[in-house]
């Protein structure tokens, strides 16, 4: 395991500090390759099935990333990427990169993959995965066709809320959770990527503990869930703000970033856009309510009649990661905008 994670460290340093598409694709190629084990590593047919499907997609991203800059080459003379003038590479490196990281229209290969591999490995999926794709798409987002990008944007925060609202499986639900935020994270890429970067740093913040709650407690489904309550108050509280905050309530911190980002649309005369992507997040938001509901509103305080878990064996290293980043995806508001 450590092997494959200093692989997949490795790799996502390299697309992160390269200028060059080869450099940077041989760093997506390595990311991929490294990250395939640990799908695998249950040794059960649907985590098998989930690796398979990764690697057909994310070997037709890489595909379509030597592609779309061998054409750009060919046009400009120059590997770098920064220098993507032509709107066909520019189109069909966007659809690529967003293909790697889940986003609709591509994106019905996400909630497979996680759903088929363990908590911890989804949460790698939906957090470090994505940085090297959207370092690149940060890269060249003043190249890419805005109007495109807009309607990816749009398209995957509807497909998200819809995909999300009749699941009750986790890890799917967390899925279409991601492919909702990279709609929003879409949707001013053009125009202002500053707010794009804080909205994904932001969700990166959001998931980290959230997963690493549901994998300390074992839980998998909302069934799940109803027993969370007498077996671990604390983790049920948590998980609850987490949720809200994921959804975007005020005041926690998820709120922030969905702000920055309706103010800017708004500002550049795109209301009816603003007004459609408000809407869109009232379908994530049914259930992040419904999770909470089950989690925290449906049972009192009262001693467990069930027979499946009554007490968990916490380990104190994942805990010491989750703190620090429970307390700032719940209360950074006033402090990430004043």
């Amino acid at each position: 395991t450590i092997y494959m994670l200093t692989g997949i460290s490795i790799g996502t340093i390299m697309v992160t500090s390269s200028n060059s598409w080869m450099l940077a694709w041989l760093g997506l190629e390595l990311n991929s390759f490294a990250i395939l084990p640990l799908i695998s590593k249950t040794k059960h047919p649907r985590s098998i099935e989930a690796a398979t499907k990764y690697f057909l997609t994310q070997s037709t991203a890489s595909c379509l990333i030597l592609f779309a800059s061998t054409i750009n080459a060919w046009q400009t003379g120059t590997w770098t990427i920064t220098q993507m003038p032509d709107k066909l590479p520019s189109t069909l490196m966007l659809i690529a990169l967003t293909m790697k990281m889940g986003a609709a229209p591509m994106h019905l290969w996400l909630p497979e993959v996680m759903q088929g591999t363990t908590l911890l490995t989804s949460l790698l999926i939906s957090t470090w995965q994505k940085i090297a794709p959207m370092v690149l798409i940060f890269t060249t987002s003043n190249h890419l066709p805005s109007n495109i990008t807009l309607m990816m944007g749009l398209l995957s925060t509807y497909l998200g809320g819809w995909g999300g609202m009749n699941q009750t499986h986790l890890r799917k639900m967390m899925a279409f959770s991601s492919i909702a935020n990279m709609g929003w994270t879409l949707m001013t890429l053009t125009s202002e990527p500053k707010v794009s970067m804080i909205n994904i740093m932001t969700y990166m913040l959001l998931t980290t503990p959230t997963f690493i709650l549901l994998a300390q407690t074992s839980t998998k489904t909302l069934q799940d869930m109803t027993t969370m309550w007498t077996t671990s108050p604390t983790s049920s509280i948590t998980l609850t703000f987490l949720l809200l905050s994921m959804a975007g309530l005020p005041p926690l911190t998820g709120f922030m970033p969905k702000l920055l980002i309706l103010n800017e649309l708004i500002s550049q005369n795109m209301t009816a856009i603003s007004v459609a992507t408000t809407m869109a997040s009232l379908l994530s938001l049914i259930f992040y309510l419904r999770i909470s509901y089950l989690t925290s509103l449906l049972n009192t305080p009262s001693s467990s009649t069930s027979t499946t878990k009554w007490r968990q064996n916490m380990n104190n290293l994942k805990m010491t990661q989750m703190a620090p980043t429970a307390v700032m995806s719940t209360t950074a508001l006033p402090t990430l905008y004043p």
